[in-house]
């Protein structure tokens, strides 16, 4: 169960007035993202409205569902990087116990609904993800940095993941010649601008 992976992850308050644990409410945050939630608020409207729910299916302790800004500050704290690996972790188990496996992925990357910040000039987060067109399961997430593209996110993934003898699809950008090559111009040229040495090959 996800529960199980999401109680994995470092707490990163204080162990006294723990009302809340940390895994129920990321897991009841995702069952409420899944279900339209856009903001805190209505997280804390989702969690109130099927507390009852929670509790049984789920074993969910609490007496009321925790306030919006409750959960605001435990979202906010919480390791974005923990968090991935606890998905991969749940995702991995889950396919392995699958007869489809995951043979075929799909690899896209898409901005991050609502990560635009106009006041702050601040670009949408662009996350790339690795999906088994097999099985329907999400393997991966990652950010894709700024000033750069999903190339070198992709191949980050792959050797993360140990993806191997595996049959991608992915956008039209991936079938540059010398992709890796070219990746260590482009780095060279920049260290170049910056005023640092450039390498010479003995």
């Amino acid at each position: 169960m996800l529960l199980d992976y999401l109680r994995e992850i470092p707490d990163h308050r204080r162990g006294q007035g723990r009302m809340y644990d940390l895994a129920g409410v990321l897991l009841v945050t995702i069952l409420a993202v899944l279900s339209g939630s856009r903001s805190y608020r209505d997280i804390h409207t989702f969690a109130k409205m099927h507390l009852r729910h929670l509790r049984q299916w789920f074993g969910l302790s609490w007496r009321q569902a925790p306030t919006y800004n409750g959960i605001r500050i435990i979202i906010q704290g919480t390791s974005a990087e923990a968090l991935e690996l606890a998905f991969r972790a749940y995702s991995a188990e889950v396919t392995a116990q699958l007869p489809e496996g995951c043979e075929y992925l799909a690899c896209d990357g898409k901005a991050l609904r609502g990560s635009f910040d106009h006041m702050e000039d601040k670009q949408a987060a662009e996350l790339l993800s690795v999906f088994a067109t097999d099985s329907r399961i999400i393997l991966a997430h990652r950010e894709i940095p700024d000033k750069t593209n999903e190339i070198p996110a992709f191949q980050q993934l792959v050797k993360e993941l140990g993806l191997t003898g595996k049959l991608f699809t992915l956008d039209a950008m991936h079938t540059q010649k010398n992709v890796a090559g070219n990746q260590r111009e482009r780095q060279r040229r920049r260290g170049a601008s910056q005023g640092k040495p450039e390498a010479v090959a003995g």
